[in-house]
């Protein structure tokens, strides 16, 4: 069983695996998404966040690099590489999929035709546009689990298919939060629509959307991609 260190592993101000699990939860909201994409249940108490991890057969090492990740801590490519395992950042990455194609968004667009009832002009082209929006989503991460995710069971296999790598899909990874953020800034800018509780409630639905759609874009760039290629060398 490794012996974990936080001063030799984790640099100051990084989360350890000695810290608190219910400290990083109550210090950043956001990692409730994460704990849940993980697949750790609520109810941790007063345990550690090694404590929690191992009770749920999560790599400590893999969660604490998607923690400190995201909390804007600098993770180094060779800690990376060393210490985080490929098959626990895909499974997440399918976690977070399910969560944004069967729950966000579908309930963003329903808190929309709230905020906008009617069927005006400017209803039905706010409507229209994240429907097409939403569709980009789900075609950028059904490509991921069709193509990406299928080629990174196989190098895990040990086979090296010629006709896909790893740098194909780096080229052509979009940033799918772009859309939602011109989104935010016509009905911000442009809806002649008085303030209302249901449009307030919308609206921090698409900013913490986009957020999280950028955190899970980072996970694919910083972790993801890097540690393919070291597959495919």
């Amino acid at each position: 069983m490794a012996d974990f260190n936080r001063k030799t592993m984790y640099q100051i101000g990084q989360y350890g695996p000695g810290d608190d699990m219910s400290t990083l939860i109550c210090e950043n909201y956001q990692m409730l998404l994460v704990v849940h994409r993980f697949g750790i249940p609520l109810g941790f108490g007063d345990k550690s966040i090694d404590e929690v991890c191992r009770e749920n057969r999560v790599d400590t090492h893999t969660f604490l690099n998607v923690v400190n990740l995201l909390v804007g801590n600098h993770v180094e490519l060779e800690d990376i590489e060393l210490s985080v395992s490929l098959p626990e950042i895909v499974g997440y990455l399918r976690n977070s999929h399910s969560y944004f194609l069967d729950f966000r968004l579908p309930s963003i667009r329903k808190k929309l035709l709230e905020a906008f009832s009617g069927n005006d002009g400017l209803t039905m082209a706010i409507i229209r546009y994240y429907d097409e929006y939403s569709a980009e989503v789900h075609k950028h991460m059904m490509h991921e689990e069709e193509v990406v995710f299928p080629y990174v069971k196989k190098l895990l296999a040990g086979e090296h298919p010629a006709d896909y790598d790893i740098d194909t899909f780096s080229r052509h990874h979009d940033n799918v939060e772009s859309k939602l953020l011109e989104l935010k800034n016509i009905i911000i800018k442009y809806c002649p629509t008085r303030s209302s509780n249901e449009l307030n409630n919308m609206l921090f639905d698409l900013f913490s959307c986009s957020e999280d759609l950028a955190s899970h874009n980072r996970i694919e760039d910083e972790l993801l991609i890097p540690m393919v290629r070291r597959l495919e060398m």
